[in-house]
């Protein structure tokens, strides 16, 4: 009895750790996410216009490895995101348009959960990092030089895998960004954009 009760004890410890992911793996995620920022973007000039941010869709890929069982440290890169933005009178008529690009990069320790059985397998994680935003081409239609400062703050993430192969998996996932950017207009401080967005994405993913 205690050689059986040995053996189911080790084949249950078995069934609910096959699916870690060991440290020093590797893997790659390539997909597509929409920042989509805040519904309330913050005041430009002394409160007086308001800000409406648009959202926008581009590409992306991040690398992560892992530096203990199912703890990954994740970089994520993307193509530039572009965003046309209203700047709004206080009885929301538009008084000007203007666009930029910025790059977030986002690097996180994130913690991947084994040992659950969910449907088809599914694999939720969380992880928390930093964000650094870097903001270029800035316009504004009238005409003036409009700069927008560098960006730093804390990101959270939160998703899934769905695997359909020993190393490959599909992925959902969602991030929020702590992004706000000091706004210059020909060289005079007009205020902060607060964009600080929800990511939302997709991806597929592949552990070497």
């Amino acid at each position: 009895m205690k050689l059986q009760s040995l053996v189911l004890v080790a084949a249950v410890f078995t069934m609910t750790t096959a699916f870690a992911i060991p440290a020093g793996t590797w893997s790659v995620a390539a997909g597509a996410h929409m920042v989509d920022p805040k519904s309330d973007n913050g005041t430009l000039a002394d409160g007086t216009l308001a800000v409406k941010v648009d959202d926008d869709i581009r590409p992306t890929i991040s690398g992560e490895y892992f530096i203990a069982n199912n703890v990954g440290v994740e970089l994520l890169a993307a193509i530039p995101f572009h965003h046309d933005f209203d700047l709004n009178s206080a009885d929301g008529t538009q008084v000007l348009t203007g666009s930029t690009q910025h790059l977030p990069p986002t690097l996180s320790v994130q913690y991947h959960f084994d040992n659950y059985s969910m449907p088809m397998n599914i694999k939720p994680f969380i992880g928390v990092g930093v964000n650094y935003t870097t903001f270029f081409k800035e316009r504004i239609s009238s005409g003036g030089d409009l700069d927008l400062d560098d960006s730093v703050g804390v990101a959270g993430h939160v998703g899934f895998d769905i695997p359909f192969a020993p190393t490959e998996a599909f992925r959902i996932d969602a991030r929020y960004m702590d992004i706000k950017t000091d706004a210059t207009l020909d060289g005079s401080d007009i205020g902060e954009i607060d964009i600080s967005p929800w990511v939302y994405g997709v991806a597929f993913v592949k552990q070497f």
